[in-house]
């Protein structure tokens, strides 16, 4: 294994903060009047810019390194996943986001509002935000814990814990000041630097192959690790589950959930949204495969010692922690100054995807509960909602970083699956959005107290369905792409029980 950092590593990584420093005061000094110009960026964000922050928020420490652990263990079917995005990523353009421009939306938890009344609004923000505590905590601790092995070779809680902190700090650098505006343009940022890295990672060992281009192709032909379709009934997936729980995923996470379709939010009108939407999922399919491509080379460097020249088996294992195949190859094979450009790829995947959340939390933490209660009283002035914006955003820094460590405590605790839990809970937490949005847009059906129960009934059906839950006690061995499915189905069902009440606008017309 290598040695910490060496000084071209921490050169590297140094210039890479101060970068961050530098862009950090620029995007500060961006003007900011209103709650609306820092949750949506007053309406004037260029729809390109929204589509590379879209992409850079669905990216996080855990893609990047786990995007290759899928290809070099199986093959390219992961591909299907986001061919499944793709139509999520129509669906979402051409139905929801109309319907959130037509009302002015900060939130898209404001469309139930319209719908059900303003208890719906409220429950439904509850439910992202309960839920992104949960899952982007545990994604921050994974991109804290895979900076901890780079940087200090161990996973102590000192090192962790400063891990973590460097992220939240390097996320409230933008998240604070300039609000969305600002999460955006650092968010381009970090794309470009994790795809360069990438990139770097890709040309590196193809180069270190004592091979050619065709040999390559062919020997992973042979070996069956080039297949893009899974006709399986049973494939994680296979195109049945694309077309079906991978599908309403998607949908969720695209069009349901804050933390995406904010960035969508930010653009003029709903034309350019949709530009925006289509222009990130063109952009997030290449991404994926250059990550899924660094796993095939990955396969060939240490499956097939003929074309590497490196001996020996691939223990995939870090002071008792499991770790991915590319963790592996940094940790052994890196050489330095590359150690140092994958690390702060993996620090920008973590970062795109921390600042956006924090950005994305604090808006419906603000525009859902507080303002209307604060309105009640009175208080209708701008200057306090920003200050009650900046605010949030400090508190859920504090709060994510406290989920993380949390997870690290659990983790090295108990045998009990609370990062497996934590993230998937907003997984969870889409079935019941799923069953409502369902019943508001395509149906006359539901009301203020059916909303509740169909949010919980869809979140504790997949719960339900988890092998360390009744899963695992009644045998039940359901793909969680079709546990999404049932999930929305029973939220959808409680929806449809209850009768239209009166609202302020018929979403279905």
């Amino acid at each position: 294994m290598h040695s910490a950092f060496s000084t071209l590593d921490w050169m590297v990584f140094g210039s890479y903060f101060l970068v961050l420093a530098l862009t950090g005061v620029l995007f500060s000094r961006i003007k900011v009047s209103n709650a609306r110009d820092y949750f949506v960026g007053g309406n004037s964000v260029p729809a390109f810019a929204a589509a590379m922050s879209v992409l850079a928020t669905s990216q996080s420490a855990a893609t990047f390194l786990g995007g290759p652990e899928y290809s070099y263990g199986k093959d390219l079917t992961f591909l299907g996943f986001y061919a499944s995005a793709f139509i999520a990523v129509w669906f979402v353009a051409r139905v929801l986001i109309p319907r959130f421009y037509a009302i002015g939306a900060v939130t898209v938890y404001e469309l139930l509002e319209k719908r059900y009344g303003s208890s719906a609004k409220k429950q439904a923000g509850v439910m992202f935000l309960v839920g992104r505590l949960f899952a982007s905590g545990a994604r921050l601790y994974i991109g804290a814990l895979a900076i901890s092995m780079i940087l200090f070779l161990d996973v102590s809680a000192p090192h962790v814990a400063l891990s973590i902190g460097v992220l939240m700090l390097g996320a409230l650098m933008y998240a604070y000041f300039g609000g969305v505006k600002s999460i955006i343009f650092s968010d381009i940022i970090q794309a470009v630097t994790y795809i360069g890295a990438g990139i770097a990672v890709l040309v590196y060992l193809y180069v270190s192959l004592n091979t050619d281009f065709a040999t390559v192709v062919s020997t992973l032909q042979a070996e069956g690790k080039l297949r893009l379709i899974d006709t399986s009934l049973t494939g994680g997936f296979s195109i049945w589950a694309l077309l079906g729980g991978w599908l309403l995923l998607n949908i969720a996470a695209y069009g349901l959930d804050q933390d995406m379709t904010q960035r969508a939010l930010t653009c003029k009108n709903t034309k350019e949204a949709q530009r925006s939407l289509m222009m990130s999922i063109y952009m997030t399919i290449p991404v994926a495969l250059l990550f899924l491509c660094i796993g095939l080379l990955l396969y060939l460097f240490y499956k097939h010692p003929e074309l590497s020249g490196v001996q020996g088996s691939v223990v995939q294992q870090f002071d008792g922690e499991k770790i991915t195949v590319f963790m592996y190859y940094i940790l052994h094979q890196m050489p330095e100054g590359m150690r140092g450009l994958v690390t702060v790829g993996a620090v920008a995947a973590a970062l795109s995807s921390s600042n956006s959340v924090l950005g994305a939390m604090a808006s419906v933490a603000v525009e859902d509960l507080y303002r209307p209660w604060r309105q009640k009283q009175g208080i209708t002035d701008e200057a306090h909602f920003i200050k009650a914006g900046r605010a949030a955003v400090i508190l859920f820094a504090i709060a994510l970083s406290f989920m993380a460590m949390l997870s690290y405590y659990w983790q090295h605790a108990t045998d009990l699956p609370l990062l497996s839990f934590a993230l998937g809970v907003m997984a969870f937490a889409y079935t019941g959005l799923l069953g409502v949005y369902g019943a508001a847009i395509f149906t006359y059906r539901g009301n203020a107290r059916t909303v509740l129960w169909a949010l919980i009934g869809g979140f504790v059906t997949v719960l339900l369905l988890q092998p360390y839950v009744l899963g695992g006690l009644l045998g039940i061995k359901l793909g969680f792409a079709w546990q999404i499915v049932v999930g929305t189905v029973v939220a959808f069902g409680v929806m449809m029980v209850g009768k239209s009440e009166e609202a302020g606008l018929r979403v279905k017309d």
